[in-house]
């Protein structure tokens, strides 16, 4: 892979990332929520989920998924489901006379932000089709396939872990603004957006059968 090749391909994914999807609502989310730091894990179960659907792509099991329609929906639905729920929980204990709310989010689990990354992230498994169909156009028969993989993959990687963390650091630095009552607006917020995260879910879960 020539360096122009890997430009045009940095330009390409920066577009593709230009919109936010369910993982940066996710992210918005968890870091207005519980504060940026923590929702670094969730950010490093998102990007998980990627290295494994792109291991998946590089190793032809993309056809394998692409093929299992049922597979596909099931995995996608029981995504949208969780992050519902995940969002309905949070709107319905930000309550101004509940005291328990700020302990409660500094008791959060770093496992269980991680595993809502991870989750929201392999909820869409096209994502391993999407990988097996981008990286041919860059990759040249010329060179070794594996070193151009894992440059292409490691680029994505590294990208994606750049925007989700602007955007949870935007989240988490006006969050630390608000104090009292306004907390529980920032939950609320929070779970509108882990909602729409949901939302989003499922519209590409019906647009693109």
């Amino acid at each position: 892979m020539t360096f122009e090749m890997w430009i045009v391909y940095c330009a390409t994914v920066l577009a593709l990332m230009s919109t936010p999807g369910p993982s940066q609502l996710l992210m918005l989310s968890n870091s207005a929520a519980h504060g940026f730091g923590k929702a670094l894990a969730t950010a490093s179960g998102d990007l998980t989920a990627n290295a494994l659907q792109m291991l998946a792509a590089g190793l032809g099991l993309a056809a394998i998924i692409a093929a299992s329609g049922f597979a596909l929906s099931m995995i996608k639905w029981v995504g949208v489901l969780y992050l519902i729920w995940l969002g309905v929980r949070m709107i319905c204990r930000a309550t101004p006379d509940d005291p328990t709310l700020c302990a409660t989010q500094a008791k959060v689990s770093l496992r269980g932000l991680w595993m809502q990354g991870f989750v929201t992230s392999a909820a869409n498994p096209k994502a391993v089709v999407f990988f097996a169909a981008l990286f041919p156009q860059f990759i040249s028969a010329d060179h070794a396939f594996w070193p151009q993989f894992f440059l292409l993959s490691g680029t994505y990687i590294a990208m994606d872990a750049f925007f989700l963390s602007m955007y949870g650091a935007s989240a988490g630095w006006v969050a630390a603004r608000f104090k009292g009552h306004a907390r529980v607006w920032i939950e609320r917020a929070g779970g509108g957006f882990m909602i729409a995260a949901a939302v989003l879910l499922g519209l590409k879960s019906a647009t693109q059968r």
